[in-house]
C-alpha cells in the first residue's frame, strides 16, 4: 500500500496519549502542582504533550508524502 493509506512506525506515537491517560496511572490527589491536584494537572498537561504529538506525526506525514 502507498500514499496515504500508509501506515508508518511514527503513527504509534499517537497510542501513546491513550495508553498514559488509563485512569488507574493517575487517580490520585498527590503531587499537587500550585494547588491543583495531580488528577487535574496531569491531564491539563497530556493536552499539550498531545497536540505536540500530533503536530509531530502531521509533520511527518508531510514529509514523507513530498519524498
Amino acid at each position: 500500500m502507498t500514499g496515504r493509506g500508509r501506515l508508518r512506525l511514527y503513527h504509534f506515537l499517537l497510542l501513546v496519549p491513550f495508553v498514559s491517560l488509563w485512569v488507574p496511572f493517575f487517580n490520585r490527589a498527590t503531587p499537587a502542582l500550585g494547588g491543583i491536584p495531580f488528577f487535574y494537572w496531569y491531564q491539563m498537561a497530556w493536552i499539550v504533550i498531545t497536540s505536540v504529538l500530533i503536530w509531530i506525526v502531521h509533520r511527518l506525514d508531510r514529509r514523507a508524502r513530498h519524498d
